[in-house]
């Protein structure tokens, strides 16, 4: 190995393992997510939870058997590499990460219902501790993205397969229930559109390769497609074509302009809200436009009730996830209206953030997920085409959590893909390109600019 390139590489492996293309580190955040996306589904689908909010309740044996067992496996092979002198880099994305999870984990102590927080605190640890530790410690040429992409592949063919069975979701209007949305082995119509609306968005990610995987990812993006149209799920339509194309315009911009990604997704967030309060142009107003339901199907009376709630528990809210689904004694019951005291989240990641953790959780949050697009930034250095399908999928993934709830919800698809895309973001941090596949060997000096260059004066010759 030339000398400059031994002086460059940062990842925590060990010189053997740089050669190879994949290990253990990288196979086990992927058998996390294949659990929660293929695994787990097809387990409820078989063999379905008690009814009603009972069944939500209810510890399945099969979670309490897999993600300790998988957690201990990652703790073992991660205390190994470590022995043998690996080297754990830990970038401000994941730093963020562990600071918003361990207040999470204090709120325990003035929690509405410590024992409910106590346990999934427990289970959230695991399965952080299955995707994040071995992904960073794994080797830099291993692909995890594409391992999560081909278990979003077996998922989007399992469920088109399953079209003829008639799954669906119904709904109750008045006295008539209705079919609102094919939903496949899922629970419900949304987790299927929001599963393939990501499954989409790798897929088009591999239409950029030559051969098998351009052909795969005609098929599945296809499949995807179907998908989405019969689960009658709009939202994820809808922005999984809007994320790709705001994550290529927000890189276009930070590479012409050299400003950090965040920076301009901030000025685009600051400039909407003010906008809509000189314009009076509101979200109600755009989903009324586009739906026809200025209420998000009924959303905004629950947000009215969530908002209720945060204001007597301001500051450090109610508890990590012990507000909702924690006895017929609990807050979501005893002072929610009607049918609000059914429901098991607000509907809403960011009114939930502020419901457990109060404005200082949530402020724990937005460090984290400014922080993911800072670092996702940091991978346009590398890999252009990386740093756009990461940043499409997290800005999917933040946008649908205005609808849906899905921060720290630990055996949530799309959860534990934003935590595959923070890890996979993290393992370029303080990278050379040399340890990237196709990377030459650079000179000494243009080898140190590399290190040096800060993320808001990227390279513009970058190969992509």
């Amino acid at each position: 190995m030339p000398r400059v390139q031994a002086t460059t590489l940062t990842a925590a492996v060990s010189p053997r393992a740089r050669g190879a293309g994949f290990d253990i580190f990288a196979l086990i955040p992927v058998l996390a997510f294949a659990y929660s996306a293929l695994i787990q589904p097809l387990i409820y689908f078989m063999f379905p939870p008690s009814p009603g909010l009972q069944g939500l309740l209810e510890s399945r044996v099969e979670n309490r058997i897999f993600w300790p067992a998988l957690a201990a496996v990652a703790m073992i092979v991660a205390a190994h590499r470590l022995a043998r002198g690996g080297r754990l880099v830990v970038p401000p994305n994941i730093v963020s990460l562990c600071a918003y999870f361990a207040f999470a984990g204090a709120s325990i102590a003035w929690a509405f219902k410590p024992e409910f927080a106590f346990v999934r605190f427990v289970q959230e640890a695991m399965v952080l501790m299955a995707v994040v530790l071995p992904a960073l410690l794994s080797n830099p040429r291993a692909d995890i993205l594409r391992g999560a992409f081909l278990c979003f592949a077996a998922g989007v063919i399992l469920n088109v397969a399953l079209i003829p069975g008639g799954y669906a979701t119904y709904a109750q209007y008045g006295s008539a229930v209705v079919d609102i949305g094919y939903q496949g082995y899922f629970s419900g119509k949304n987790l299927l559109g929001e599963f393939a609306a990501i499954a989409f968005l790798l897929s088009v990610h591999e239409l950029l390769h030559p051969g098998f995987r351009r052909a795969l990812g005609i098929v599945v993006a296809i499949a995807a497609v179907v998908l989405i149209f019969l689960s009658s799920s709009k939202t994820a339509l809808g922005l999984a074509l809007v994320a790709p194309v705001l994550a290529l315009l927000t890189l276009l911009v930070s590479r012409t302009f050299r400003l950090a990604p965040v920076l301009i997704l901030a000025a685009l967030i600051l400039g909407y809200f003010v906008f809509g309060e000189l314009a009076g142009f509101t979200t109600s107003r755009i989903a009324y436009l586009l739906t026809g339901d200025s209420s998000f199907t009924g959303r905004t009376t629950i947000w009215a009730f969530s908002e209720m709630e945060i204001a007597k528990r301001p500051l450090l809210g109610w508890g990590y996830q012990s507000f909702w689904l924690v006895g017929a004694d609990a807050p979501s019951i005893t002072d929610a209206p009607g049918w609000v005291k059914a429901m098991p989240n607000s509907h809403n990641g960011y009114y939930d953030a502020m419901l457990e953790l109060g404005y200082v959780g949530f402020a724990f949050l937005i460090v984290f997920l400014a922080t993911t697009v800072h670092v996702i930034g940091r991978v346009m250095d590398h890999d252009y085409r990386r740093a756009w399908i990461l940043l499409s999928v997290a800005l999917f993934v933040m946008s649908y959590n205005f609808l849906e709830t899905l921060w720290l919800r630990a055996f949530d698809v799309s959860w534990v893909v934003f935590v595959l895309v923070t890890v996979e973001a993290a393992r370029y941090w303080r990278q050379s390109p040399l340890t990237m596949p196709g990377r030459q060997p650079a000179s000494g000096r243009s080898a140190r600019f590399a290190r040096a260059r800060p993320l808001w004066k990227p390279r513009l010759g970058v190969r992509c």
